[in-house]
């Protein structure tokens, strides 16, 4: 779970005469992740696509353009089916036929539908302003124009104009009528030109008779004939999607897999006669494919392991295990050459043909429960492949985050429904159905601590009836410490928010110790990592001792002694342990300035970033402090002479008897003596009330709710993203891709 899957480099050479066929065994392996020629070989070149290729691919455009414009996707592919050849020439050209001329219809009509709405837009000013369309044109003896402008601005303009004699304006609420005699000398233009002056907007006349009502109505009857038009088209395409869509799903897979094979030479290094194509697998089942190959071809390909990564940050010999072939391995000069024409390639002088020194790709193993927090990795970046894989540390630690900080049984049952609805209704989408993972053991977890807390929905009724009641404990194993008189259990949290820090930063160096010793040596290891575990060790060690008591807050060194909130009967370390405990910091530090010079100014992360982790703590009295705010508003509270809040869920003790309480008297109620009343609650007013109440009740909860992924979840993420994985994660691994194709729509049976 910690490493990645290990992969091997193969290579795998052979006579042209062969090639199709171990192309097509290793495309039904769907294993080997092919390396890229570079053309580096003197002798050989990147290969020719398969005779077809660009018939595959011409097709495979044509089908997904279809599938575009039928709108298909994977939900419409029904039962899986075979496509052949033929069908592919015959049906896919009569589907192609059909739909093209369909879709040009709809085009077409969608078209028309666009330039009659730009009609009847245009004809609305005309419509205001009232005047048959008849009267608007075709005058010989007079110039109309039809806008908006200032009347009074308009008129001053044609007065002052030499080439317009007389004129007359109509108007509508927003639209103008100019009609103007022009003089006998005046060109067509003259009314327009004048009015260029007065700022006035002209609409284009239509060429229509009849009243713009009249003609409106025409214009919108045409569009509904349009549109009717157009539905049946639609229709058509509807039907023809639903008869056409499991084909052409079909047809595209196949065709990607046809392309698939008839593109791979592309990546090959060849000559005239012989090929050379090499690439990663999984070791563990480097034995299944070389099997596979050989049973395709026999003797006439020769199948090699050539190296085994051992995850490696730089691909250097000393982290990978070279495989012996009779040679070192090397891929300097000229690489490999073909046996003059003979039926196999074989690898120059027999050395190890390496056509690159890449990285070998990084396919995470983790189990099925784990699985989906590996979304949350990659959310920051893929493991390389020399790396730990941080995925099952966040699978231990990220819920757990979360449901502490949550902690409440409603809340959890919540988010657990809406983590097992993704993950069980998006099968076909991952990243879906591994948020779906992530919020189902988040929302466990926050049941388990809500259990633990005593709490539903932020009342203490769990606490009341199970461990109170049943187990017949004086309160719930664990409280929030919201209230006055649980204010010791709040510190505590303070101090065990550290202490989980504290261990959480420990497995992250121990990480990035490991990963350095296995990469360079143990002087490095201890320089860039086991420095910072003594310094943290070191002064927590310190802290946590006699030798700062007094200083330190009290309750450090209470929480866990036997009268703590969590006895088990510690109440720190002495004088003695604790000045070895900054002995041991000093050395550290002198560790980091010696080696990481650079580094030595950070010497205080050690005390930062695991005070980071108190934001735990925070988070759960603000979480808790906004579930009570809105319990307080609907069902009150009222306080005891212990300090202790009490939730009015059977009632309120008498108002006005607690009001007129004197110094040091108490109204006993539901066993209680209490003292005060914080909020009467809504529930027990009038009717109006408690309608507002259930409102307040259900928003509150429901904001919390979604709060609670904004806050505990952002800030457990945070914690993982910015405190754990800054101390050894880097990321950018590649993807691993296999050569070959996971068939969903087409079946070869």
């Amino acid at each position: 779970m910690l490493r990645p899957e290990q992969m091997s480099k193969v290579s795998v050479t052979g006579s042209k005469a062969v090639m199709d066929e171990v192309i097509e065994t290793a495309h039904g392996l769907n294993l080997l992740h092919v390396t890229e020629y570079d053309g580096s070989w003197d002798g050989f070149e990147p290969g020719d696509p398969v005779e077809g290729a660009e018939e595959s691919s011409d097709r495979l455009v044509t089908v997904r353009s279809l599938e575009s414009i039928l709108d298909v996707d994977a939900e419409d592919a029904g039962p899986t089916r075979i496509v052949t050849d033929e069908a592919l020439d015959e049906e896919l050209e009569a589907i192609r036929t059909r739909v093209n001329e369909l879709d040009d219809r709809r085009q077409d009509l969608r078209q028309d539908i666009r330039e009659i709405e730009d009609r009847i837009d245009a004809i609305d000013p005309f419509v205001d302003l009232g005047i048959d369309l008849d009267l608007l044109s075709g005058y010989d003896t007079l110039q109309v124009a039809v806008g908006t402008g200032d009347r009074d601005a308009i008129e001053r303009t044609i007065i002052d104009s030499e080439d317009l004699r007389s004129h007359e304006i109509f108007s509508g609420d927003d639209v103008l009528g100019v009609f103007a005699r022009p003089t006998a000398d005046a060109d067509d233009s003259a009314l327009v030109d004048a009015l260029v002056g007065a700022d006035f907007t002209a609409f284009e006349i239509p060429d229509a008779e009849g009243t713009p009502d009249e003609y409106k109505r025409e214009l919108e009857h045409e569009k509904q004939q349009l549109e009717s038009k157009l539905a049946t088209v639609e229709n058509e395409l509807e039907a023809e999607k639903m008869d056409a869509a499991g084909f052409l799903l079909a047809a595209e897979e196949k065709l990607s897999i046809d392309v698939q094979k008839t593109e791979a030479p592309l990546s090959f290094a060849t000559t005239e006669n012989a090929f050379i194509a090499e690439g990663w697998i999984p070791s563990e089942r480097y034995t299944e494919f070389k099997g596979a190959i050989k049973d395709a071809v026999g003797e006439r390909a020769e199948i090699e392991e050539l190296e085994r990564a051992t995850f490696s940050r730089d691909g250097t010999d000393h982290v990978r295990e070279e495989v012996p072939s009779g040679g070192d391995g090397g891929n300097g000069g000229t690489a490999a050459a073909a046996d003059g024409g003979s039926e196999t390639a074989r690898a120059d002088g027999g050395s190890a043909v390496v056509m690159a020194d890449d990285e070998p790709p990084t396919v995470q193993d983790n189990p099925g429960a784990v699985k989906p927090f590996e979304i949350l990795v990659r959310a920051v970046n893929r493991p390389s492949y020399y790396e730990f894989d941080p995925t099952v540390i966040l699978f231990l630690t990220f819920p757990a985050f979360f449901g502490f900080m949550i902690g409440d049984l409603g809340y959890g049952i919540i988010y657990t429904a809406i983590g097992y609805y993704l993950y069980t209704n998006f099968a076909d989408r991952p990243a879906f159905r591994s948020m779906g993972g992530v919020t189902l053991a988040a929302g466990i977890f926050t049941a388990i601590f809500g259990v633990l807390y005593g709490e539903l929905f932020g009342l203490h009724v769990i606490s009341t009836y199970l461990w109170e009641g049943v187990v017949g404990l004086a309160h719930a194993p664990i409280e929030k410490g919201l209230s006055p008189a649980g204010i010791d259990w709040a510190r505590g949290w303070l101090v065990v928010s550290i202490l989980v820090g504290i261990f959480h930063l420990n497995v992250a160096w121990i990480f990035g110790f490991v990963e350095d010793y296995e990469l360079h040596d143990l002087k490095h290891a201890v320089y860039e990592n086991g420095s910072w575990l003594l310094m943290m060790n070191g002064l927590w060690v310190w802290i946590f001792s006699d030798v700062v008591r007094g200083t330190a807050p009290e309750f450090i060194y209470t929480t866990f002694t036997a009268q703590g909130v969590l006895p088990i009967g510690f109440g720190g370390f002495s004088a003695a342990i604790g000045w070895a405990g900054l002995a041991v910091f000093a050395v550290g530090f002198v560790l980091l300035a010696v080696g990481e010079p650079i580094e030595a100014v950070e010497f205080l992360n050690v005390l930062v970033n695991v005070l980071s982790y108190t934001r735990i703590a925070a988070v759960l009295l603000a979480k808790a402090g906004m579930a009570f705010t809105v319990n307080l508003l609907f069902f009150g509270v009222y306080v005891d002479d212990h300090g202790g809040w009490h939730f009015g869920l059977g009632g309120m003790p008498d108002a006005d008897a607690v009001a007129a309480l004197g110094q040091g008297e108490t109204l006993s109620y539901h066993g209680y003596e209490v003292t005060e009343i914080m909020f009467g609650g809504l529930v027990h007013g009038d009717a109006a009330t408690i309608l507002i109440g259930l409102l307040v009740l259900v928003l509150g909860h429901l904001l919390v709710l979604a709060l609670g992924v904004t806050s505990a979840g952002l800030q457990a993420v945070r914690l993982e993203y910015v405190e754990f994985f800054n101390k050894f994660f880097d990321g950018g691994g590649r993807e691993y891709e296999p050569f070959g194709y996971e068939r969903r729509f087409t079946t070869e049976d």
